[in-house]
């Protein structure tokens, strides 16, 4: 290691998810000004939110074994660099739905390499400097929760105010990203090259994916992480729209600000609440959305800014407790060879909450008499059947170290080593 080098740990890999999450985010508070500067129905507006979940999902999936195979730094370097392209296309696209679909890909891409790679490598780089257990998880999910907090408040006050309002966001996040880029190429690699990697199509199977506790407790929560945030910052905002006419863009921000500090601030709580083998966790997590998504039907009902900004704040905690405690239940599952793969897994099953705004706004728009009170209040007894999931799950599979993936019927090699686990 050089003394360059080794100067650089987490806090720059930290950097670069900020960077990645801000530019996955900052297109979220200029929903309000796309529906205002383009004849796009609201389910095109809300399916581009929901566009970069596919760059997402396959980084995640690629990205993490990848990067149990080739090292750390090879596959995260690109992500705040994609960033940046992915800014750049929406800098140069608000007339063009081409060009935002294509820049929020690039967003998507930069995302879920950070938060497959980065988060394993700000773990392992917080076990190497001694840190306490589950630090490298608080570390990654608040580098995450900070960077789509910031990102969405700035461009929505630079949006609202400032020079250039389809441009000027996406400069800023280009100039943290090209920062973050040049600090991670310093960063010590954890993850040594394998020297014989074997077949790539070996590498991309994730036997701790069929762990029974991650089938049964971890994903009946999952989809509520981002269900929570993009009906926070996305759905009540729109819903405010004609109500905020002053300065909507800025009360979108002023949503996902709210919601994501929210989820930043109870992340430090949420550790303390979650207790391995128990199922304290999940449940705190999974109450709080129940309640989110009864407080966001109000808010529909009401129309008013002080409820609505109370709904987003309190599924702003829902999503921070969930994605918290989602961390922790993968750490404890995984081993250091699928560390990254199961936690691509799970941000993969999280992200299927961002399409909930454009299927909402679909069922709006094709069912009048269904409307958000009612589908909000839908989404809190779906929330409570996933807490009905998850108890059911951890009576069964209660502890982390003691199953074998989801069908295995003989100890092979592959559920051997997640038993061991």
């Amino acid at each position: 290691m050089s003394a360059d080098r080794a100067r650089f740990g987490w806090p720059a890999v930290a950097l670069a998810v900020f960077a990645t999450a801000w530019g996955g985010n900052e297109f979220t508070p200029l929903l309000v000004m796309y529906r205002q500067i383009t004849d796009l129905s609201p389910v095109v507006v809300d399916a581009l939110l929901f566009a970069y979940v596919l760059g997402i999902v396959p980084a995640l999936l690629i990205g993490g074994p990848l990067s149990d195979r080739l090292g750390r730094r090879p596959l995260m370097l690109p992500a705040p660099l994609f960033a940046a392209v992915g800014s750049g296309l929406l800098a140069a696209g608000s007339e063009s739905v081409a060009l935002l679909t294509a820049g929020r890909v690039c967003s998507g891409i930069a995302l879920g390499l950070s938060m497959a790679v980065g988060g394993s490598w700000i773990k392992e780089l917080s076990d190497r400097d001694g840190a306490r257990a589950g630090a490298g998880a608080g570390r990654a999910a608040m580098s995450l929760t900070a960077g789509f907090g910031v990102g969405a408040g700035v461009a929505g006050v630079l949006a609202q105010w400032g020079p250039w309002p389809h441009v000027l966001p996406y400069l800023v996040n280009i100039l943290v990203a090209v920062i973050a880029a040049n600090l991670v190429a310093l960063v010590p690699e954890t993850r040594p090259r394998q020297s014989s990697p074997g077949r790539l199509r070996d590498d991309l199977r994730i036997p701790a994916a069929g762990h029974r506790r991650f089938l049964f407790v971890v994903v009946p929560l999952a989809p509520w992480v981002f269900g929570a945030a993009a009906s926070a910052y996305a759905v009540i905002p729109a819903l405010m729209s004609a109500r905020t006419a002053g300065a909507p863009i800025a009360f979108a921000g002023l949503c996902c600000v709210l919601g994501l500090s929210a989820g930043f601030g109870i992340q430090s709580l949420g550790r303390r609440i979650d207790v391995p083998g128990s199922p304290r966790g999940v449940i705190v997590a999974l109450a709080v959305l129940i309640a989110g998504m009864i407080l966001a039907a109000v808010a529909a009902q009401m129309l008013t800014v002080w409820v609505s900004l109370a709904a987003a704040t309190l599924l702003g905690c829902g999503y921070g407790m969930a994605m918290i405690v989602g961390l922790l239940e993968v750490q404890r599952i995984a081993g250091p060879d699928d560390l990254a793969g199961l936690t691509a897994v799970f941000y993969g099953v999280t992200y299927l909450g961002f399409g909930i705004p454009a299927v909402l706004a679909w069922i709006s728009e094709s069912w009048v008499a269904i409307t958000y009170p009612i589908m909000f209040g839908f989404g809190a007894v779906a929330a409570a059947g996933s807490l009905i999931v998850a108890l059911l799950g951890h009576r069964r599979h209660g502890s982390a170290d003691a199953d074998e993936p989801a069908g295995a019927t003989t100890p092979t090699e592959d559920t051997g080593a997640v038993r061991a686990r």
